[in-house]
């Protein structure tokens, strides 16, 4: 009681805290934010400016920078480096993000990939032990051997010296001031420490920064202070990227990695010296007079929320509405079938030839939604990956069963002149690789390759380690248009299950037509591979018995997504954030 106590004062004072819940921990209680299932938080109003961000100091640092005349990109920079503070458990420095932008002025839609990339002394054989078997997942993931080189740092750098119109000191300033001054340990963060004391406890930075003298979690309420993240930020701010990437924090980092006694890491100052990021075309679906825009690959989102949306088109999911039953198992085969091409098909299109066309072909996709057209689930065997035209060579490729579990964030930003940011960013599992080096957590975002190399008849998979290349990824950063113009900014944590809420809350605002408040909140029903899930304490628990009788196997359980969403519309802004969070969405 006196947590909750606490956690409504924090919050109240306008403090916050810091939050991001492994989904598939079963520890992992419902905390008293998501205690309220379905209930939308208020949706918040603006008439030219606003950010929705997953927590509250970051939300209103990206705000306070918009009032002070900074643009959409220069709120971005302020609302990622106060995230990195605040929720250092799911993204900040030592990981990677993708961005999705619409430049007003030019009226272009754009993406910028700042995924983290696999050391050049990497290989396929990265994830497996001396008899060729794949690791244990947190014995690949705790300690050097899973951190990937970062890209959050060069992706804002190099965006904010293209677009942003404030100093870059300016907009880095912020953090630094809140990592010297401290803010309050909220209850989440709280059991997240004393969650995974087991892993975080492993090496000495990160133990002294997240437990007390006698090794005790943070107290709720305990104010705490960064100076180290506050020194790294100081040379960012005068040194700009290169400060990262070259010169002694980049030491640290590579020394911190490959110093490791029990699973050392093969990160180099050339990895960091070497990294670039890249903009890439967005990957856009159409879908009931809208385009649904995002990332392509190495992110797999765009493409396969394209695909569940292409195959669900021809049936008026409209009419159905939300708690039809019929409508969710059009739903959910259509993301089972469009699992089954992003197993076999989807990777770092840089290093893997993928049918990119093929798999959005309006013809393919047709042929595929023919499938859902009965009136029980698919049978296991009809659920295989397609053959989608190619546009060169082929490649006969094995499915991936790479595992893909949730640390990750999502915010977007509108700004006065109409520019939009829709961003998500991560250090991929909880806490990362629990390496701490001059202030922030290292990620473990190697774990997202196939640990496999190749499949049970010898065919390569396409996920594989590679040195330099991508992991493939779920984040799903989402500029929705129509008629040339962004009506939607959205996106959410949740490791693969991202796919599924981005995909849901999309129809939840074109066929459903709720607002955005309403489209966050909206319980969750999620099939991936076979077995429906649904959200614990919601009304989408009560749909169990009628998809039983359809023939799926159901799993009850809490669900840890974190959208944010912002409308932009004729009227102004509209901002939604997610009820089972501490989101925030604030405006002018």
């Amino acid at each position: 009681m006196l947590a909750r106590i606490l956690a409504a004062l924090l919050f109240s004072s306008g403090l916050g805290w810091p939050a991001e819940v492994h989904a598939q921990q079963a520890t992992d209680a419902v905390r008293p934010e998501q205690a309220a299932g379905s209930q939308p938080k208020p949706l918040a109003h603006a008439q030219k400016q606003m950010v929705a961000a997953a927590n509250p100091l970051a939300a209103k640092a990206g705000l306070a920078i918009l009032e002070k005349g900074g643009n959409a990109i220069d709120a971005m920079v302020t609302t990622q480096l106060v995230l990195g503070l605040v929720e250092p458990q799911s993204s900040g420095l030592g990981g990677g993000a993708f961005l999705v932008y619409f430049d007003a002025k030019s009226g272009q839609l754009t993406t910028f990939d700042g995924r983290e990339t696999a050391p050049a002394a990497d290989d396929p054989t990265l994830f497996l032990d001396k008899a060729g078997d794949p690791l244990a997942f947190y014995d690949a993931v705790v300690g050097g051997r899973s951190v990937g080189t970062p890209g959050t740092v060069r992706l804002m750098y190099e965006t904010h010296e293209r677009f942003g119109a404030l100093p870059w000191a300016q907009v880095v300033q912020p953090a630094i001031d809140l990592a010297r001054n401290g803010f309050a340990v909220s209850p989440r963060l709280h059991e997240l420490i004393a969650g995974d004391g087991e892993r975080l406890k492993r090496y000495p930075a990160a133990r002294a920064y997240f437990y007390d003298k006698d090794g005790a979690p943070l107290a709720v309420g305990t104010i705490l202070k960064n100076e180290p993240y506050a020194k790294t930020l100081e040379t960012l701010a005068d040194k700009g990227a290169d400060g990262f990437y070259k010169g002694p924090i980049a030491e640290a980092m590579v020394q911190t990695v490959q110093g490791v006694d029990d699973n050392p890491g093969r990160l180099a100052l050339s990895d960091l010296a070497n990294y670039r990021i890249v903009e890439r075309p967005p990957v856009c679906a159409p879908y009931r007079g809208y385009d649904v825009c995002g990332m392509g690959p190495p992110s797999s989102g765009a493409l396969t929320i394209g695909q569940i949306l292409g195959m669900i088109e021809p049936y008026d999911i409209g009419q159905m509405g939300p708690w039809s039953a019929k409508a969710w198992r059009i739903i959910g085969d259509a993301s089972r079938l469009a699992f089954a091409d992003r197993g076999r098909y989807e990777a770092d299109i840089d290093y893997v030839p993928m049918p990119l066309q093929g798999l959005l072909d309006p013809d393919y996709l047709k042929d595929r939604s023919r499938l859902l057209s009965g009136d029980t689930a698919l049978a296991k065997d009809a659920v295989k990956p397609g053959m989608p035209a190619w546009d060169h060579a082929s490649l006969e490729q094995g499915d991936d069963v790479a595992i893909e579990l949730p640390s990750t964030s999502h915010f977007d930003i509108v700004d006065a002149a109409g520019d939009v940011v829709s961003i998500t960013t991560t250090i991929e599992n909880e806490f990362g690789s629990r390496l701490m080096v001059e202030g922030f957590l290292l990620n473990n975002e190697l774990t997202d390759f196939s640990f496999e190399t190749h499949d049970d008849e010898g065919r390569p998979i396409a996920n594989a380690v590679a040195p330099g290349k991508r992991p493939r990824s779920s984040m799903s950063p989402t500029i929705v248009m129509q008629e040339g113009r962004p009506v939607y900014a959205l996106g959410s944590p949740g490791g693969s299950s991202i796919i599924g809420y981005v995909a849901e809350a999309v129809i939840a605002l074109i066929d459903w037509k709720m607002n955005v408040a309403e489209a966050a909140a909206l319980p969750h029903l999620l099939n991936r591979f076979g077995t429906f899930e649904l959200e614990a304490g919601t009304r989408a628990a009560d749909l169990a018995e009628p998809l039983k009788a359809m023939g799926y196997q159901v799993k009850v359980s809490d669900m840890n997504s974190g959208i944010q969403t912002i409308r932009i519309g004729p009227d102004g802004l509209e901002g939604g954030a997610d009820p089972r969070r501490e989101g925030l969405a604030v405006g002018d």
